[in-house]
């Protein structure tokens, strides 16, 4: 059998095919939910994470203000995995046998989740992932909140190949050295290569995490350009973003020469940049902070608000961003889930989040799919002055996640959003 519908009869089996409660539905039925809450506060991933931690705990602040989860208040565990892979499937083993959290929300980077995935699916625990990825991951025990390649990195790229994109003849893939940007960037080649794009007019260049001299790598994208219309494709994660863009404005390379498109970097990560060299540039997203509708300026008022009542640092410069606002839905969605299903159960839970619908900051009503993942909408972006963005392009409706063996050849028979893991025991009965 294909297992295109792998995860949505996953889905509809668990509570019946699964005998028993899961470790994570042993705590009583009342007083505090508790709620895990995943993401590195030191280190190089903790400029991107942080936030997110703070987001997670505004939103469960806005929940238990408005009477909790059936009528019981939520209790954030917030642990720091520091950056450290290993770490984190130490830390998410933690909450889920010792602390009984419900669910996880949590990290970043894909290494960061890969660590964790074989604990949530040991233990039957859920996992709400809140960043761009490279779509190859299909688990029963996770939903994913951020992009799949063709909600980012297709459509950026088909972009920039546009003429309203400048019409790049030639692509400089530059990434940290881990599993999203190496894949993601084999799907973008296996595409550029389907458009008609010869091998000589792309580059790959990676860099280790926490890397802070770009002087040689951004000597040699001027380099490069000189070949043809060139941009460049940055999947460059964390802290490593400061330096990298401080050097191409250092080396003067602005956006109306060689564009930069960055699938890492927002508003969070511009904060505590000198951006007026690197206005024009480029992201990709699926939210944007400087996006006008109601929705989002609730959203930003009460972050602004969690900020100053809190005393966060940054006060007043602080931003938000789309993880930030992928986080915020993922949690409302599972609080709606829980309800549906009136109970914590994991079983459960899997079951009542599929069709959850929420009215999000990006302006849009998002949908969780039977694959574990959002219908987004996709926007691009170009980086003003003042460290914000001006979208200036973007889909009209939600998409869907796609499998990413569409651009690679010889993955076609690969099922939806390509899965690399076992499915659990029940489901595999079910496949069978």
């Amino acid at each position: 059998m294909n297992r295109r519908n792998l995860l949505k009869l996953g889905s509809l089996a668990g509570a019946a095919a699964l005998a028993g409660k899961s470790p994570l539905s042993l705590a009583a039925d009342s007083g505090p939910i508790k709620v895990g809450i995943l993401h590195s506060l030191s280190g190089t991933m903790a400029i991107s994470e942080t936030s997110l931690k703070d987001t997670a705990l505004m939103t469960i602040a806005q929940i238990n203000a408005s009477g909790g989860v059936l009528g019981r208040q939520i209790e954030p565990v917030v642990v720091d995995p520091a950056s450290n892979w290993p770490l984190f499937a130490e830390k998410a083993r933690q909450l889920i046998t010792q602390d009984k959290v419900a669910v996880v929300f949590g990290c970043w980077t894909s290494v960061s989740r890969k660590s964790v995935l074989p604990v949530f699916e040991e233990l039957n625990g859920l996992l709400f992932y809140p960043v761009q990825y490279e779509g190859e991951e299909m688990s029963r025990n996770v939903f994913y909140t951020g992009a799949a390649p063709n909600q980012q990195a297709i459509p950026a790229t088909e972009y920039l190949m546009s003429a309203e994109g400048g019409g790049a003849k030639r692509f400089f893939l530059l990434g940290t050295d881990y599993v999203y940007p190496r894949t993601t960037n084999k799907i973008l080649r296996a595409f550029l290569i389907s458009k008609g794009v010869k091998e000589t007019d792309i580059q790959e260049v990676y860099t280790p995490f926490g890397h802070s001299d770009y002087q040689t790598i951004v000597a040699n994208i001027k380099t490069f350009s000189q070949g043809g219309k060139t941009c460049v494709i940055s999947t460059v994660n964390g802290d490593s973003n400061v330096p990298f863009y401080k050097e191409l404005g250092n080396a003067g390379l602005k956006a109306t020469d060689v564009p930069v498109v960055a699938f890492s970097v927002g508003e969070e990560e511009l904060r505590g940049i000198d951006t007026k060299p690197l206005v024009g540039n480029l992201a990709a997203w699926n939210y944007f902070m400087s996006l006008k509708n109601p929705e989002n300026a609730k959203f930003k008022a009460q972050f602004a608000e969690w900020v100053k009542k809190n005393n966060l640092p940054g006060g007043d410069k602080r931003v938000t961003n789309d993880p930030m606002e992928a986080t915020f839905v993922g949690m409302h969605m599972w609080k709606q889930a829980v309800e549906k299903a009136q109970s914590t159960d994991v079983d459960k839970v899997r079951v009542a989040m599929i069709g959850q619908k929420f009215n999000a900051p990006s302006g849009f009503v998002l949908e969780m799919d039977g694959n574990h993942h959002l219908h987004k909408p996709v926007m691009i972006g170009e980086v003003r002055a003042d460290g914000q963005f001006n979208v200036v392009w973007r889909t009209k409706t939600a998409v869907r996640a796609q499998p990413w063996s569409q651009y690679i050849p010889g993955d076609e028979g690969k099922p939806d959003t390509v899965t690399s893991v076992d499915p659990a025991p029940a489901v595999r009965a079910r496949v069978a």
